[in-house]
């Protein structure tokens, strides 16, 4: 069979974009969860929709593909390409244009006034696809499904009539949500019912891949809307396994750092919360509505008190640490308040200042803490792997710049409230948040 671009099932594209695009390419030897013809087929219609971001390396390893997006010249999201492209019948598509077209006027038509009208169109066309009753019937519920087709009954009969659209957003409004809101190529399908234009909005940080998520996460977002469970299937690329667990979708939280989302919720298998990367889940289903799920969602917002990211567990953990500024450096203190996300910060002396919490998994505070690396005094994790972790890299960095590292691994002593020459940077704590 000739090398097609469109597809009829997104799930499985969606399986190779993710390993492409978040994990690395692989050559065709190195994939060997597809055959090869599998891999050739799906490598080959992704670099048809993303030829212009792609770049290749040549290596000693043979040729390295990635993707390559410069954010002050790129228009649209490219990933959004593949949720436009999916194989139709002939029948499929005259079907389609069949029905609006006859129900594009101001007036309603019963399935036998469509079937009429559909034979009138076929008049001398010799050879052309005849439609049957029950075909346009499901295509009719399909739409209807949709939002498309509004149907009402009076007696046995059925009217069916377009749906009422409603006006488009501006479409600087639109290009903003489609690259930046979760289920955003929904915005850019609206955005293409207009001419294009130059794009307003240049973004420093933008997430592309998120977007080969969006059937699972609107998934979410309408099992959420009907406060019904889901059950997940959940594989793990790092452990190579495949679970399974149904949950009560309570929220879902996008790394401001990573763009990548984890869905939280309540598993009704281990009865206890617990936080699922989204990119993991291969197959979602709508389960059954659930009576306390506001009871549940409330008990949440309780539990993300101690939510310093998206890991949630049944125990907390302690940390603090100690940090150091000078006489004119109230900005120090003044960035502990402001990117706290739970927790306290405290005066413990003059010029000393302590940040102390409880959290679900102190690791997830290590990237923010050691943005203070040259003003911390102490610093203690009740979860000892993680401070014998910490405290190992920074003696480690010590060693490489030539400095000895205290037992607390706080670096070379120096006077009280002598500045660092990075302690006052703004980033790291505001920039790995998760909304």
């Amino acid at each position: 069979m000739p090398y097609s671009e469109l597809i009829k099932n997104f799930d499985t594209i969606r399986d190779y974009m993710r390993d492409f695009y978040l994990y690395g390419f692989k050559s065709r030897g190195e994939y060997d969860r597809k055959s090869t013809r599998s891999y050739d087929d799906c490598r080959r219609r992704i670099e048809s929709w993303l030829s212009d971001s792609m770049s290749f390396r040549n290596t000693s390893d043979g040729k390295t593909v990635f993707l390559s997006v410069d954010s002050r010249a790129e228009g649209p999201n490219p990933f959004f390409k593949a949720w436009k492209s999916k194989s139709f019948t002939d029948g499929d598509i005259t079907l389609h244009f069949f029905l609006f077209d006859i129900l594009s006027e101001e007036r309603e038509c019963t399935l036998k006034e469509i079937m009429e009208k559909i034979d009138l169109y076929l008049e001398g066309f010799s050879g052309t696809k005849v439609f049957d009753q029950s075909t346009v019937r499901k295509k009719l519920s399909e739409y209807e499904k949709e939002g498309l087709i509004t149907s009402r009954k009076e007696g046995r009969l059925v009217y069916y009539r377009c749906a009422k659209m409603t006006g488009l957003p501006s479409s600087d409004l639109l290009r903003f949500f489609a690259e930046t809101a979760p289920c955003g190529v929904i915005g850019s399908f609206l955005e293409d019912k207009r001419p294009l234009k130059e794009p307003v909005f240049r973004f420093k940080h933008h997430y592309l891949t998120g977007t080969i998520d969006s059937e699972v996460l609107c998934g979410i977002f309408l099992a959420m809307q009907e406060k019904r469970a889901v059950h997940v299937e959940l594989f793990s690329r790092k452990k190579d396994t495949r679970t399974s667990d149904t949950l009560i979708p309570l929220k879902v939280k996008i790394s401001t750092q990573s763009g990548r989302q984890h869905l939280i919720g309540f598993s009704l298998k281990n009865e206890a919360y617990r936080s699922v990367r989204i990119d993991q889940i291969t197959e979602l289903t709508m389960c059954e509505e659930i009576e306390y799920f506001d009871a549940a969602r409330e008990k949440l917002a309780h539990q993300e008190e101690h939510l310093w990211g998206a890991s949630i567990g049944p125990r907390l953990e302690h940390v603090f640490f100690t940090v150091a500024y000078g006489k004119y450096e109230q900005h120090i203190p003044d960035r502990l308040m402001r990117e706290k996300r739970c927790g306290t910060v405290t005066e413990v002396g003059e010029g000393l200042i302590r940040y102390e919490a409880d959290v679900f998994d102190s690791s997830e505070l290590v990237p923010w803490i050691r943005t203070f690396i040259g003003r911390i005094v102490d610093v203690h994790f009740s979860n000892g792997a993680v401070e014998k972790r910490f405290l190992s890299d920074i003696k480690k960095m010590a060693e490489v710049y030539g400095l000895d590292a205290g037992a607390d691994g706080s670096g070379e002593e120096r006077p009280k409230g002598e500045a660092a020459a990075d302690g006052g940077r703004q980033e790291g704590g505001a920039d790995d948040a998760v909304q």
